[in-house]
């Protein structure tokens, strides 16, 4: 029976080839698109490990007698925007630890550095990054140390009472315990949990267009198997001959389709290697897959296309005569709008009632979204049918009238082929735009904003006394590109900004804002910018007066020094004087530095979530394409004998494409207004922001991805005109 199924598959004819090329390719996509998944999952945690070493600060006490201490001191450094890794070393005897990637411990005056860091060292002049780091080059990090191929690190050695100075720490043992792996304390690394969540949710939004493309092609030509079969039970074929024959028709395709995606994954690889969702792209070898993942996925898969056909094909193991048995199915009810309801309801009761707990949040707006993306997916019929009857009421074609009585009589089987855009499209506009409105909100500032041109170098009490006036470097103001050099002083009052300075000087800066009328002293934060950085709509900002008197502002302990620069070069010459001169505590950066993690962060995620639409709708438009082809093919005769009473091939076609354009179409506006509003619903409740309007690429990607799909289901309509000639008519 099983070389007989083969046959079939192998053997059966075009019919049988073109559904075992398609149960193929669709197998192939979804064991493809898993198969990244859960290589990302792994590469995100091998890359944490690597993160590990760079948290020896806060490692235990080596449970070793024989090994020395070290003084060890980390900070983040910038250069154009990109974070440095900087590590200080001083060993205190001759058996201190060694970090991973070095042959040892560089002595006072060397350092080694990353591949990368080493690259742009030989790139950029002295002044702007060079002259920061004592000593000379004696090596390269080795990859067992390197978060990434594109990581700044440096690990520069120092002398045991230089770094004592600066506040380092004493360790006898390098981190090995991943920054996600119970780690207490570790403040360098991934949330590797965080990663794994949004991973799964692009799986998810990837795997459900997939599975429904998988289901499709199984049903390829499914009344004509089902008549098939039906005639073999009877002339005596068991139900469990038909189930075997069934199961091997899709195991062989299945099969086949993983490992045409074991191929397509290794393939790609290399390229999503490069895709930096977590900060940094990965190394090649980092996308691995266990044993346990293979089998997982490579079993899995096919045994979901043949528990799929198996469903298919459920009505020929009841009856061989229940293929002949055919009637419109129940209309859907309204009550599948509920979930979908229920869940816009609970994100508009939490605007003004957010939870105070993270765990409360999750619990609230999560819930909310799954409610609503559940509630899609039930309405999508009972949407689809109302759609149909719009369209056949206000008819004025036989096309029109055709193709929105036939979606009316079976809108499940016309939503089923697009129901995976639901969760492509919602997640991808959730994504969207809750993200563009935050980066607009919170986001890095403008390269032109101030925000972006100023560094400041503030001196806190715990990075000891702070410098005197004669200590700042007089050569910052004949720096090329410097704008202003500004000292802010403490401010005397606690309950106020940590600085302060004269309206006079303010006045003077221009771009750092204003006092209020009658003001002579403004108190402000320590780098001249404060909360003005979420707020990039405004040029101009008022800051408050300070209880001072202006005469009294010198005297007062310095807490920062802020340069304003119009170019790059300058901007970073002066970041170098200031690290020189200041070598305690956090290095100067400007506030667009600080902001712009988490925004390419947030982008990031953002870029994945348009990965899933642009996946998804393609994939929906070939599910949408074989579904017109089986749907063709099923109806061969009845299109003849419309063609033998008169109807033109065009109009046919017309009822064909709307058919399918109709669902695609109502589908993608409903989950995108859907995940719009969703979006603003969770801003106002989270944040009080109003959603603002993704940018042009969205949309543009949406009109691309549509049109894909367009042309898909196009590319099925010419097959009618071959089908539907008389001869089938006369056949049949």
């Amino acid at each position: 029976m099983i070389r007989f199924a083969l046959r079939l598959s192998l053997a059966g004819g075009r019919e049988a080839a073109v559904r075992l090329v398609i149960i193929t390719t669709a197998v192939a996509l979804g064991v493809g698109m898993l198969l990244a998944t859960l290589a990302g999952m792994n590469a995100v945690g091998a890359q944490n490990q690597r993160y590990a070493w760079l948290n020896t600060a806060v490692a235990p006490a080596s449970p070793d007698p024989s090994v020395d201490p070290m003084w060890w001191l980390i900070r983040e450094d910038y250069h154009q925007g990109r974070s440095i890794a900087r590590v200080e070393v001083a060993a205190l005897g001759p058996h201190a630890p060694v970090p991973p990637g070095l042959p040892r411990l560089p002595g006072p005056g060397e350092f080694y550095v990353s591949p990368a860091l080493g690259e742009l060292l030989r790139a950029t002049p002295a002044a702007e990054l060079g002259d920061r780091f004592p000593g000379q080059e004696i090596g390269t990090i080795g990859p067992a140390a390197l978060p990434s191929s594109e990581s700044l690190l440096i690990v520069i050695g120092r002398t045991p009472t230089e770094l004592e100075q600066l506040g380092a720490r004493q360790v006898d043992q390098i981190m090995a315990t991943s920054p996600s792996g119970g780690c207490n304390g570790c403040y360098v690394g991934i949330n590797s949990d965080g990663m794994a969540l949004v991973l799964s949710v692009v799986a998810a939004a990837l795997l459900f267009p997939v599975l429904i493309f998988i289901g499709t092609a199984t049903r390829l030509a499914a009344t004509r198997r089902e008549q098939r079969f039906a005639a073999m039970r009877l002339v005596g074929a068991t139900p469990r001959q038909i189930s075997v024959i069934s199961a091997v028709e899709s195991a062989a395709a299945a099969l086949l389709g993983a490992v045409a995606g074991l191929g397509l994954f290794f393939a790609l690889r290399p390229v999503l290697a490069t895709i930096p969702f977590t900060g940094e792209p990965f190394f090649a070898t980092d996308l691995s897959l266990t044993a346990v993942d293979v089998l997982l996925v490579v079993l899995g898969i096919p045994i979901g296309a043949i528990v799929a056909s198996w469903l298919a094909l459920r009505r020929v193991q009841i009856s061989p005569l229940g293929v002949s048995r055919r009637v419109t199915p129940k209309p859907p009810r309204a009550w599948r709008l509920i979930p979908l309801v229920v869940g816009l309801a609970e994100l508009a009761y939490f605007i003004g009632r957010r939870p105070d707990t993270t765990n409360g949040q999750l619990a609230a707006y999560l819930s909310g979204f799954l409610l609503i993306l559940t509630g899609l997916v039930l309405a999508g019929p009972w949407l689809t049918m109302i759609g149909a009857r719009v369209l056949a009421g206000r008819a004025s074609r036989p096309a029109a009238l055709i193709a929105g009585r036939r979606l009316a009589d079976n809108p499940q089987a016309g939503f089923r082929s697009v129901s995976g855009l639901i969760v492509a499209l919602f997640v991808t506009s959730v994504a969207t735009g809750t993200i563009t409105t935050f980066v607009a909100n919170r986001g890095e500032p403008r390269t032109d904003s101030v925000a972006a041109t100023s560094l400041a170098k503030t001196f806190w009490p715990e990075d000891g006394p702070a410098p005197t006036a004669d200590q700042i470097p007089a050569g910052l103001e004949s720096i090329a590109g410097v704008r202003s050099v500004t000292v802010v002083h403490r401010n005397p009052d606690p309950d106020g900004w940590h600085g302060v300075v004269t309206c006079a000087e303010l006045d003077r800066l221009v771009v750092f804002g204003g006092c209020r009328a009658g003001a002579e002293v403004a108190a402000v934060a320590s780098d001249l910018i404060g909360m003005r950085a979420f707020d990039l709509t405004s040029d101009t900002y008022v800051w408050d007066g300070a209880g001072i008197a202006a005469t009294e502002v010198d005297r007062q302990p310095i807490l920062s020094v802020v340069v304003d620069t119009t170019s790059r070069s300058g901007f970073e010459q002066a970041r170098t004087m200031l690290i020189n001169a200041f070598p305690q505590g956090r290095f100067p950066a400007s506030v667009g530095e600080w902001e712009a993690a988490s925004a390419r962060q947030m982008i990031q995620f953002q870029r994945l979530a348009a990965v899933v639409m642009l996946a998804s709708l393609p994939i929906a438009g070939c599910s949408l394409a074989v579904s017109v082809a089986g749907g063709l093919s099923d109806r061969k005769r009845p299109f003849s004998m419309l063609r033998l009473t008169g109807m033109q091939l065009r109009t046919l076609r017309r009822v064909v494409a709307l058919e399918a354009v109709v669902p695609l179409l109502a589908v993608a506006a409903v989950a995108i207004g859907m995940g719009f509003l969703a979006a603003h619903l969770f801003l106002r409740s989270q944040l009080d922001y109003t959603l603002l309007p993704p940018h042009l690429s969205f949309y543009l990607m949406v009109g691309g991805g549509l049109a894909v799909s367009l042309a898909i289901i196009a590319s099925t309509l010419p097959m009618l005109g071959r089908i539907t000639g008389p001869e089938t008519a006369r056949n049949d």
